[in-house]
């Protein structure tokens, strides 16, 4: 079983994202190269266990990440589910292996000032690519798309008569948006510059030379931005997507309503936005426990 005939169900099965499988390759191109050089075995669906010992141990002592060397794992582990599961193999070779270690991540999110520091920074935003950026960074927050489903917009996608947004998630899943009035003017102000940019590309989004926008450009627009008002380790699209729903949970907002703009298919993955930090944790307490103004 060759991993093109894998990394063929992921895309026309699975519906993955282009970046999600082209994580699965490389982890798993990566792993048959171990096996060639090491091992000279050419068909990794034959290998034991103790050859992904073999390959983890030359992963760590190149310094890689623990997190980075799960996932390396994870995206193995699912190419001999599949191999199961397809009856083309019959003891996993995984079956016992615990993942290593790894510190759990905090994401901390932009703060309220923080990001009306940099919207504000864009009050008098001229140029395309200045109009672009502060487009780029608005619908971020205000909409809580991912990085992928902004690339991925189409001139379509907008819908400026409605307020809304088509945004296409994870497994190929579309999903509505609502757009706030002031990011429609911002939408219609760059949509005027984008017609002055000669280009075939049907990408809402598209750099000055008129090709489509590229993650680490978004990411470099965040970084860079981000980077005048915020001394977080962090700072990335999925920081203002995570920033977006604190926000939007510490004003109230339900839940379940989170988890629907967020495009997220279980409440557990919305939860891990619901962190309040312990002050605001005290004036809740305070204000609804019965018994919290009593002397006991």
């Amino acid at each position: 079983m060759s991993i093109t005939h894998f990394i063929t169900y992921l895309d026309c099965e699975k519906k993955y994202s282009p970046y999600t499988i082209a994580a699965y390759k490389n982890d798993l191109s990566s792993f048959e190269d171990f096996c060639k050089k090491d091992y000279q075995l050419t068909e990794i669906s034959k290998v034991h266990y103790s050859i992904i010992r073999s390959w983890i141990v030359e992963l760590v002592e190149s310094k890689i990440s623990n997190r980075s060397i799960n996932r390396k794992i994870s995206s193995l582990r699912s190419y001999f589910n599949y191999l199961i599961k397809s009856k083309q193999l019959e003891e996993h070779p995984l079956r016992k292996h615990k993942s290593l270690k790894v510190e759990k991540r905090v994401n901390v999110p932009f703060s309220e000032k923080e990001m009306n520091e940099v919207l504000n920074f864009f009050q008098q935003a001229e140029g395309f690519e200045m109009v672009r950026d502060k487009l780029i960074i608005e619908l971020l927050y205000t909409t809580g798309m991912r990085r992928a489903e902004l690339i991925g917009l189409k001139e379509g996608s907008m819908d400026l008569s409605q307020s809304v947004v088509k945004v296409l998630g994870k497994r190929n899943k579309e999903r509505q948006l609502p757009l706030l009035k002031s990011v429609v003017l911002t939408i219609k102000k760059y949509k005027i510059l984008r017609s002055e940019i000669e280009t075939d590309s049907d990408s809402f989004f598209v750099t000055k030379k008129g090709s489509k926008i590229y993650p680490t450009l978004v990411y470099r627009i965040i970084n860079d931005y981000f980077g005048m008002v915020s001394v977080k380790v962090k700072k990335s699209p999925h920081i203002v997507r995570h920033s977006f729903a604190t926000h939007l949970l510490s004003e109230g907002a339900d839940l379940n309503s989170v988890k629907e703009l967020l495009g997220h298919s279980s409440l557990a993955s919305t939860q891990v936005y619901t962190h309040s930090n312990l002050k605001d944790l005290k004036v809740m307490y305070n204000r609804a426990h019965p018994r919290s103004n009593k002397n006991y």
